[in-house]
């Protein structure tokens, strides 16, 4: 530790060097007092309200820093000559003050806005439902845990908080609730936060990146979410939530593929209409991976498998199209992704417009055009129906990723058993495998080691 120079603003500006670094200088009781800290990052009210208004109208004399820090009624000051310390102090919402003559130490006060810049509505606009609480996180992290803590109302609920990042300065929080959470889920979450070696983070998606067991994995190794009752909920199932700063979501673990596709609102109906609701994400989950896949392996090597009554219909709308079923499923496919993602990235009444618009022009015309078959729309549209009804983005976005592999799959297997041996005899084997594929994939359980 090394003693603070008398002019500490000449050091801090070097070492800062920024212009929001300010200092002044003001005389009270023939007393002067200098004010050094980050005009960015600070509350202005509280320097003018709760420190030069509570020193001006004091009648008591200040005769050291004890007698400045009993005036100013705030919690966090602490004495400090660290310059390091004062250094990282200032960069977070600190404020120095020294008193003449003794410039050599000062008091650390924390005035920073903590409210600034974030958004005041809380609702859960991404997940919505129509039955249950509507309140979601926010990017604030003290107001996401004042919310948990107002709503488990316990002594068991626990908030550790870390520090990540080597330039953010993150503030992590694990929250737990103690007897219900499993020891070893606790430690492990704790020690990769602990090792996490970044310089940024962003956002607990991130986060999530970082501590995750397979990074290479396409599906979500934690869940995440915005809503306040999924957080209460994971909790109580002796879940660890971990929240940053930043960020309006929380990442939970550890997890199982079936917790994707539980919504709130299941909590909130009779159990038979939860379980019957539940069984249509999964049958829209298992139609949207398997429907295109299955149209490029029966088309192209399998029409045996085609009732009668539908073989004229389908012969009539491909009778023009002149890609094979792999190009025309994979062009297909693509366009309604990049529908999907135009709309996405544009604002909410252009995203609209351009997702009904785009589409019906952008189908009708390729079926025009003779470059698709009107039943191959059919299911292209029904299959990016059913992934909408994953309650989870991330799951959902996985599940649209699953598609491009398994029609790979089914175009070259299907391709394999015809060309090698005798087709008829092994034609039900490519709908096994796909499907076999597909359920090892999606029943996987994601859990810690």
């Amino acid at each position: 530790m090394f003693p603070i120079p008398e002019n500490i603003y000449t050091v801090l500006k070097d070492t800062i060097k920024s212009n929001d670094l300010v200092q002044t200088v003001h005389a009270f009781h023939n007393k002067r007092i200098h004010f050094t800290y980050c005009k960015a990052i600070v509350d202005q009210n509280l320097i003018h309200n709760e420190i030069l208004h509570r020193i001006q109208i004091s009648r008591t004399e200040i005769d050291n820093l004890l007698s400045l820090q009993n005036l100013i009624p705030i919690e966090n000051i602490k004495l400090s000559s660290d310059m390091d310390e004062i250094s990282q102090g200032l960069l977070k919402g600190f404020i120095y003050v020294q008193l003449e003559p003794d410039l050599h130490e000062g008091l650390l006060i924390n005035i920073a806005d903590l409210k600034r810049g974030y958004r005041s509505n809380n609702e859960a606009d991404n997940e919505y439902s129509v039955i249950g609480p509507k309140v979601g996180f926010v990017e604030d992290l003290d107001t996401n845990l004042n919310l948990l803590r107002k709503e488990i109302i316990s002594d068991s609920l626990r908030f550790e908080e870390h520090i990540v990042g080597s330039v953010s300065q993150t503030r992590v929080t694990i929250v737990y609730m103690d007897g219900i959470c499993n020891p070893q889920h606790i430690n492990t979450v704790r020690q990769r936060i602990v090792d996490a070696d970044d310089d940024v983070l962003f956002d607990s998606s991130i986060l999530d990146q970082i501590i995750t067991d397979n990074a290479n994995s396409p599906f979500p190794l934690f869940m995440s979410s915005e809503r306040v009752d999924r957080a209460k909920f994971n909790l109580i199932n002796g879940q660890v939530v971990i929240l940053s700063s930043g960020s309006p979501y929380f990442i939970s673990g550890p997890t199982t593929v079936f917790d994707f596709f539980a919504s709130p609102e299941d909590y909130y109906l009779p159990w038979i209409l939860s379980s019957f609701f539940r069984c249509i994400r999964y049958l829209g989950v298992a139609f949207s991976i398997l429907a295109s896949p299955s149209y490029v392996a029966v088309l192209t090597f399998h029409y045996s498998v085609i009732p009668q009554s539908l073989l004229g219909p389908i012969i009539e709308s491909r009778a023009n199209v002149p890609f094979a079923p792999f190009l025309e499923v994979l062009l297909l496919e693509f366009t309604v992704e990049l529908l999907r993602e135009a709309g996405a990235r544009l604002p909410n009444k252009v995203g609209q417009t351009l997702g009904i618009v785009g589409g019906i022009v952008l189908g009708e015309a390729a079926v025009q055009a003779s470059l698709t078959s009107n039943i191959l729309i059919i299911i292209v549209s029904f299959s990016a129906l059913s992934s909408f009804a994953t309650p989870i983005f991330k799951m959902a976005n996985t599940i649209r990723f699953l598609r491009f592999p398994l029609i790979v799959l089914a175009a070259a297997w299907g391709g394999a058993r015809h060309n090698d041996w005798n087709c008829a005899y092994f034609r039900p084997f490519i709908e096994i495998e796909i499907v076999g594929y597909s359920l090892f994939c999606s029943l996987v359980p994601i859990s810690f080691p």
